[in-house]
C-alpha cells in the first residue's frame, strides 16, 4: 500500500525541531529524525512506497489524519490465487440465482475459481438453483444451523488458497476479486473487505441504509492488527485467506450475528492483518420494510454482549480532554444558572487556547490564536457529537420512558438526538430529507439499544455499557483540533 501526506499538512522544522502540521483539524506532532526522513519523501506530494517496517508507520499516521492510503496502488499478482467462494443460503432461490449470476460475470479466470453454496436446510428452490448453476452444493447439516456454521461447512470443502464469502442477497462487481487479492501480497494480511453498497433505491428505508448500513465501512481504507479498537469486516463481503482461516478456528458456529465481528477480532489479536478497501464492490439487498429492519437492528445489538465476553479488552473508547469537559459542563448548566456560566466557559476556552498556543510557540511554529481557538471549538463539536451519538445509540430507550414521565426530558432528548443526527445526516448525505432522515435513525438507534440491553440481560454481562475514558488519544501528539 502506498501513502502521501494529507491535505493541509506540513512538514516544518523549527529550532532543531521537526514537525507535521495538520491546519484541519489543528494538529501537531514533533517527528524523530528517521520518521522526519521517511515523511520527507512525500513533503512535495510524492507517494510514498514504504517497506513493510516503514508502511506499519505511516498506518499509524494515517489513523491520526497526517496520511493518505491510496487506492488502487497495488500490482496484481503475477499468478492469480484459486478463489474458493461460499454462499451460505436458506429460502432465497431467486436471490441465489441473482448472486450465482454476478459470479459467472466476474473479470477473473473462471478456471481458478471454485463456487459452493451451503445450503441450511431450504424449503424452496435454492439447492436447484446451485446445481444448474454448476456450483458445488453442500448441506449444511441441519435446518437453520444460521450463516456462521454453513461457511464453516463450505470452508471445509475448499479448495482454494484465498476463501471468498459473500452473502445470497448480494451481487458481485465484475472487478470484485481483482480489486481485492492485490493486497494479499502482504504475507501478514490475512482478510480484507471490500465495499458494500445499497441494491435497491426505491423505499425510504433502502435509501437510509445506502448511506447508514453497519456493513458499509466507507470511502477510506484502513487496516488493523493489534490494538484494542474495534474495526472488523462485515462477512457478506470478505477475503480471507484460508490458511488464517483454519489456524484461527473458522466462524463460530453457535453466533448468528456477530460472527464476523468475532472473527476478525481473532486474526488480529493472533497477530494478522486485516484490511478495508473501498473496491471490490458488492451491492446488498437490505431489509427494506420498517418491521424488518428493526428486527435486524435489535439482532446486531443483542451480539455486543457476547462479544464483550469473547472479547473483553476491545471495550469502548472515547477521548474527552479535562478542559473541554469542563466547558461543555458549563454550557449545559446555563439554563439554570445564567449567562455567567456561558461567559465562563467562554474564558476558559480562550485561556485554554492560549496556552496551547504557548507552548506551540515555544516550538517556533507559526499558528495564529484564531486558529487555534477554531480548533478547540471544532473539538468541542466533536465531543459534544460522540456523546450524543453514545447516548442516542444505548440509552434511547430509557430517555423516552423517562422523557414519557418527566415531560421536560424531552428537550434534552430532543436535542441529543438531533445533534447526532444532524452530524450524521451532514456527512453521510442521504438521499432523504432531514425530518424522514431523522425519524428512521431513531427507530433504528431505539431497537439496537434494546438489542443490546436484552443480549446483555440474557448474557448477566454488562461491559458493553462501560466506557473507557482517555484524556487525549493513544498517538503522542499536541493536537488542539481533537
Amino acid at each position: 500500500m502506498n501513502y502521501r501526506l494529507a491535505q493541509n499538512v506540513e512538514l516544518v522544522e523549527r529550532d532543531g525541531g521537526i514537525f507535521l502540521l495538520s491546519k484541519s483539524p489543528l494538529c501537531v506532532l514533533r517527528l524523530n529524525r528517521s520518521l522526519a526522513d521517511l515523511v520527507a519523501r512525500g513533503a512535495d506530494g510524492t507517494v510514498i512506497t514504504p517497506s513493510a517496517s516503514e508502511a506499519a508507520v505511516l498506518e499509524q499516521l494515517a489513523s491520526r489524519g497526517f496520511a493518505e492510503r491510496l487506492p488502487g496502488t497495488q500490482q496484481q499478482p503475477a499468478t492469480v490465487p484459486v478463489i474458493s467462494i461460499v454462499i451460505p443460503v436458506k429460502d432465497r432461490a431467486a436471490e441465489l440465482q441473482r448472486c450465482l449470476k454476478s459470479l459467472s460475470d466476474l473479470d477473473y479466470p473462471q478456471e481458478k475459481l471454485q463456487i459452493i453454496v451451503v445450503d441450511d436446510g431450504s424449503s424452496d428452490d435454492s439447492a436447484l438453483v446451485a446445481t444448474q448453476s454448476g456450483a458445488l452444493l453442500v448441506p449444511s447439516g441441519g435446518s437453520g444451523r444460521g450463516p456462521a456454521a454453513a461457511r464453516n461447512v463450505g470452508a471445509a470443502m475448499a479448495t482454494g488458497e484465498i476463501l471468498a464469502f459473500i452473502d445470497s442477497d448480494c451481487s458481485a462487481s465484475r472487478e470484485w476479486l481483482n480489486e481485492l487479492i492485490p493486497a494479499f501480497s502482504n504475507p501478514s494480511m490475512a482478510a480484507v473487505g471490500g465495499q458494500v453498497d445499497g441494491m435497491c433505491t426505491e423505499s425510504a428505508v433502502d435509501r437510509y441504509e445506502s448511506s447508514m448500513s453497519s456493513l458499509s465501512l466507507g470511502s477510506r481504507e484502513r487496516t488493523g492488527s493489534g490494538g484494542s479498537d474495534t474495526f472488523y469486516l462485515p462477512s457478506c463481503n470478505l477475503l480471507v485467506r484460508r490458511s488464517a482461516f483454519r489456524r484461527a478456528g473458522g466462524f463460530k458456529d453457535e453466533m448468528h450475528v456477530g460472527e464476523d465481528v468475532d472473527l476478525t477480532w481473532r486474526l488480529r489479536d493472533s497477530g494478522w492483518t486485516i484490511a478495508y478497501l473501498p473496491a471490490g464492490n458488492v451491492l446488498h439487498e437490505h431489509r427494506s420494510s420498517i418491521r424488518s429492519f428493526m428486527s435486524r437492528r435489535f439482532d446486531y445489538g443483542t451480539s455486543e454482549g457476547m462479544l464483550q465476553l469473547l472479547h473483553p479488552r476491545r471495550r469502548k473508547q472515547m477521548v474527552i480532554p479535562a478542559i473541554l469537559a469542563a466547558v461543555l459542563l458549563l454550557c449545559l448548566m446555563a439554563p439554570l444558572t445564567g449567562g455567567w456560566t456561558l461567559l465562563l466557559a467562554g474564558g476558559l476556552l480562550a485561556a485554554d487556547a492560549a496556552a496551547v498556543r504557548k507552548r506551540i510557540v515555544k516550538q517556533g511554529l507559526p499558528i495564529a490564536l484564531g486558529a487555534i481557538l477554531a480548533g478547540r471549538l471544532r473539538a468541542l463539536g466533536s465531543l459534544v457529537y460522540y456523546l450524543c451519538y453514545h447516548l442516542v445509540r444505548y440509552y434511547s430507550v430509557p430517555l423516552v420512558v423517562v422523557a414519557l414521565i418527566v415531560p421536560a426530558m424531552w428537550t434534552l432528548f430532543g436535542f441529543v438526538l438531533l445533534s447526532a443526527a444532524g452530524v450524521d445526516f451532514a456527512v453521510k448525505k442521504p438521499r432523504l430529507s432531514f425530518p424522514l432522515f431523522a425519524g428512521i435513525y431513531l427507530l433504528e438507534q431505539l431497537a439496537y439499544g434494546a438489542g443490546v440491553f436484552w443480549g446483555c440481560l440474557s448474557r448477566k454481562c454488562f461491559s458493553s455499557y462501560k466506557v473507557l475514558i482517555l484524556r487525549q488519544a493513544a498517538l503522542s501528539a499536541e493536537c488542539p483540533g481533537l
